[in-house]
């Protein structure tokens, strides 16, 4: 193991994305797109390719398959600059495959299968012995952190390590669970990062604020609800922040919350103030949607800054 800043910690998988889908049958079984293409995926890669890209070191703990698609997920990683050496392979498991089929305006959908399933257990990987200063959950609620002892061994380990906790969230597929399931995990969580959806979900309130608050009063100390196309409001014990999101001509929106958080936990490390680093994360968040893929966007931390600074707007909290 290298001498990680990050430890991202979730999801692997492959993206296979259609760009332009067009809903209408050309024959019985036949349609058509724009595009089809394969990118490595899933919350943990994408937040580690972000980060790596962004100059932070990182490694990444997840599980993939003794496959092809499990070979190239790790190619990929290697070639981009994230350490791979705590990831486990399985001859048992397949690699999890995700077909998203992307509108026109960005917007997409998602189709999973029973590979997402698997729950590999990270909590057996002494954490606490990593050395980083955070971890980054790519998927709370679901797998590996579908299973509340996961999450609380995880998450204790972490703490017990001295490691800043990041946790974004997604709605449960296989496994329903509740903030009230985990709530003796949940303070142990620095910053919860869901977008509007899944606030909405987790707390059943409507507004930011008032979804801010639930994850507050459950001990939670730092909570950012991310609202896409609207920016991104922040909430804790002393501060109140809204940021408006870069205004973008949107490509693909997949990954886009990924490279926030990686943008960021980044910053923040680097001992930047809660607006600086929010506005940084939206940056990088833009970035992302301007082409297709998790991935392909950001290229690297000079780039960020340099759209900062030239965007033609002000942005104002």
């Amino acid at each position: 193991m290298k001498n990680n800043d990050v430890i991202c910690v979730g999801t692997a998988l492959i993206d296979s994305i259609i760009q332009g889908f067009d809903p209408n049958p050309v024959s019985v079984s036949g349609y058509t797109a724009q595009s089809g293409s394969l990118y490595i995926g899933g919350e943990a890669v994408n937040e580690a390719v972000a980060f790596a890209k962004l100059g932070t070191k990182v490694g990444i703990l997840c599980f993939l398959g003794e496959d092809a698609a499990g070979a190239f997920v790790e190619q990929e990683l290697k070639r981009i600059g994230v350490d791979t050496a705590l990831i486990v392979r399985e001859k048992n498991h397949p690699t999890p495959v995700t077909s998203m089929f992307v509108k026109t305006d960005g917007s997409r959908m998602s189709v999973t299968n029973l590979a997402h399933r698997h729950n590999f257990h990270p909590e057996t990987k002494g954490i606490e012995k990593l050395g980083a200063k955070a971890i980054s959950i790519g998927s709370l609620f679901r797998a590996p952190f579908d299973d509340p002892e996961v999450i609380h061994s995880v998450l204790s380990s972490a703490k017990a390590g001295g490691m800043k906790i990041f946790a974004d969230t997604k709605i449960p597929n296989f496994h329903p669970l509740s903030l009230e399931n985990i709530k003796s995990s949940l303070p142990l969580i620095d910053y919860i990062t869901p977008n509007e959806d899944e606030a909405k979900y987790f707390t059943e309130e409507e507004e930011p604020e008032a979804q801010a608050d639930v994850f507050l009063r459950h001990g939670i100390s730092n909570v950012i609800i991310k609202l896409g196309g609207k920016g991104c409001y922040f909430k804790n014990e002393q501060e109140e922040i809204r940021l408006p999101a870069f205004e973008i001509d949107p490509v693909d929106a997949t990954g886009a919350g990924d490279n926030f958080t990686a943008g960021f936990v980044t910053e923040l490390l680097k001992g930047k103030t809660h607006e600086e680093a929010l506005l940084f994360g939206n940056a990088c968040g833009a970035i992302c949607t301007s082409a297709i893929g998790a991935g392909t966007g950001l290229k690297d931390s000079a780039q960020i800054e340099t759209f900062i600074k030239q965007y033609p707007g002000k942005m104002e909290s």
